[in-house]
């Protein structure tokens, strides 16, 4: 089966080929024999599947989207993962994989601790990982005492951070998660003509502003990150919470994996923030420079998010998620948000 084939106009599909029959196979590739029952998990970027065992235990099968990461930046993601788990940090790691005897198709592992899997299928190559079943809800972040908790864990993940950089992976910076994701979104087209010049001024002018703050914090410590750390990527047990995925870590501050879990108008938020620092502190150090961070961030990140859309729009799972995309209600709004967030991040450097 083909991962990713041509539509109708011309752009590849990806995942089109990825039946149930190809996840099993896989899966099968590596020694670890489905009973048949599948469950698809919630996910955008991969395809990712709880997979129940022959054996009556399950996993979690996650195939990356294709050219999105190099093997190299996957397997420096599996490492990571790996030295918090032996840290005894609550993080969900990729498995050791094997080579099955007899299996249909035969499957490449790749990276020391073999983590990564390769099979062919037709003319393509799919690329997955797999991870023990670590159930979870969202996290109940009501309290103080509940967010003092995923401070600590947090602090925790980033005291194994701060030990060394990525090498492969990205590092955060507003030209390249804001500007280029501005200038990409521009090319792709997706903005309508009349809303255009309208949303791309206002663009412009957050991200001028978010990058003078940066200037004025220059020198700030950059660790591993999370990347992605909002409620959504954190599930909670019994045992507090935990992260099953770190997919988009990333070289950057330490802010990034703490302001959006923040919610509340301005005075909620300060408290929030003080809560998940008061359990942080415990584990790892924080500048708090950084706190003048939060409002350029998040101006960066409204560009990066509709720039990610735009760049997967011909998967068909995202015109079906976000209907209102292309609409220019879609596009006016965001142009007015932005001009919000410029206030935010002007207000924020008023003494």
């Amino acid at each position: 089966m083909s991962e990713a084939r041509q539509s109708a106009n011309g752009h590849h599909t990806p995942y089109s080929g990825l039946t149930p029959a190809v996840i099993l196979d896989a899966l099968d590739s590596v020694g670890l024999r489905g009973d048949g029952r599948l469950l698809q998990l919630n996910s955008y970027e991969n395809r990712v599947f709880q997979v129940y065992l022959e054996d009556g235990t399950a996993v979690v099968a996650k195939f990356y989207r294709p050219g999105r990461w190099s093997n190299e930046q996957i397997l420096e993601e599996h490492e990571f993962s790996a030295e918090l788990a032996e840290q005894e940090i609550p993080v969900v790691a990729p498995l050791s994989l094997v080579s099955a005897d007899g299996a249909s198709s035969s499957a490449t592992l790749l990276g020391e601790r073999r983590t990564l899997a390769q099979v062919a299928c037709e003319s393509d190559t799919l690329r997955f990982a797999v991870t023990p079943c670590r159930p979870g809800q969202s996290p109940p972040l009501e309290s103080m005492a509940d967010l003092e908790w995923l401070g600590r864990f947090i602090g925790r993940l980033h005291a194994v951070g701060a030990r060394r950089p990525f090498r492969t992976r990205q590092t955060f910076s507003v030209a390249e998660f804001g500007l280029a994701a501005r200038d990409r979104l521009a090319q792709s087209h997706v903005v309508s003509p009349q809303a255009a010049l309208e949303w791309r001024a206002a663009a412009d002018h957050a991200l001028a502003a978010a990058q003078d703050v940066f200037a004025r914090t220059d020198g700030l410590q950059m660790i591993r990150l999370h990347g992605d750390c909002h409620r959504g990527n954190v599930l909670w047990s019994d045992r507090g919470p935990h992260f099953v995925d770190l997919d988009d870590a990333v070289n950057g501050y330490a802010v990034q994996d703490l302001w959006m879990l923040l919610s509340g108008d301005p005075p909620t938020s300060r408290r929030q923030l003080q809560a998940l620092l008061e359990g942080y502190r415990l584990f790892a150090d924080f500048d708090d420079r950084q706190c003048a961070l939060i409002e350029p961030l998040r101006a960066v990140k409204m560009i990066h998010h509709s720039a990610w859309i735009a760049s997967r729009w011909e998967d068909p799972a995202f015109p079906a998620a976000f209907p209102w995309f292309g609409e220019s209600s879609y596009w006016q709004q965001q142009a007015q948000d932005l001009r919000d967030q410029l206030r935010r991040i002007e207000a924020s450097l008023t003494p």
